[in-house]
């Protein structure tokens, strides 16, 4: 049997977010399985970055801020036919619920909800979107586990995931598929302020090392989340949409089992 539906050759698939972290490396990993990508992101500096780091010649970059219509407009402009468009963009900031005012919504929601669902209907609007593609929204695993000072981040999350669900009954004719990844805590930038943030931490452990103790695999690596997603954009995942794939490293497990000692 071939394993050939499990690469990307002649696939054409968008990043967005891709200057760092688990963006970065969904574009490496893309690019390793024979796939082209086109990377986006806010910081032009990071964004190149990662341009150097990918395989192949057919890849293209354009820093964008996904925030403005301007720019989303620009981005669906520059896009060749698309194969898969991953949404890796976002930000986790984190505030308890008494200090939650209209401008922390506005910001939060900006980039993890409206940015992608703007990005999608133009690229829809202006047929960039292929035939049998694949969509992939990078939600959360808090939306599903909240934590304290995180109902903007984990709202936002939760209402990309029902997005998603919608996308792909739209769209199922055509053959697209959407699906959506929800990591639990990676080893990136995020993970590094969440630990940061005492808020975040008052019902769980005092320390990441602690707390990670509690993950039967241990914290992620952004390897971790591109070799899931690399699947979902392959061939071989032909039979899986609308779904909310969970990458916990058996954490909720390790909750059970903590729990059960006590």
């Amino acid at each position: 049997m071939s394993l050939e539906r499990f690469f990307l050759k002649n696939k054409t698939i968008l990043v967005t977010g891709a200057s760092g972290g688990i963006g970065r490396q969904i574009a490496i990993t893309i690019t390793e399985a024979g796939g082209n990508v086109i990377i986006t992101g806010r910081d032009e500096i990071k964004l190149n970055e990662t341009f150097n780091l990918l395989l192949n010649k057919g890849n293209e970059m354009i820093p964008i801020e996904l925030t403005k219509d301007s720019e989303i407009g620009k981005l669906i402009q520059f896009c060749p036919p698309l194969d898969g468009v991953i949404h890796s963009a976002g930000i986790a900031d984190l505030y308890p619920t008494k200090f939650i005012n209209k401008k922390k919504i506005d910001e939060t929601f900006s980039i993890n909800y409206f940015a992608p669902m703007l990005l999608m209907a133009g690229l829809f609007q202006a047929k960039k979107i292929n035939n049998k593609a694949s969509i992939v929204f990078i939600s959360s695993f808090s939306s599903h586990s909240p934590f304290p000072s995180g109902a903007l981040y984990t709202g936002s999350k939760a209402a990309l995931e029902n997005y998603s669900h919608v996308l792909a009954v739209e769209h199922a004719k055509t053959g697209l598929r959407s699906n959506c990844v929800a990591p639990a805590l990676v080893k990136t930038e995020i993970y590094e302020n969440t630990f940061q943030s005492n808020a975040a931490l008052e019902n769980i452990d005092k320390t990441a090392k602690e707390y990670e103790k509690v993950y039967l695999h241990g914290f992620g690596n952004p390897s971790d989340v591109a070799d899931a997603i690399l699947f979902l954009l392959s061939d071989a995942s032909r039979w899986i949409t609308g779904q909310t794939i969970i990458l916990d490293g058996g954490y909720m497990l390790g909750m059970v089992s903590k729990v059960l000692k006590m």
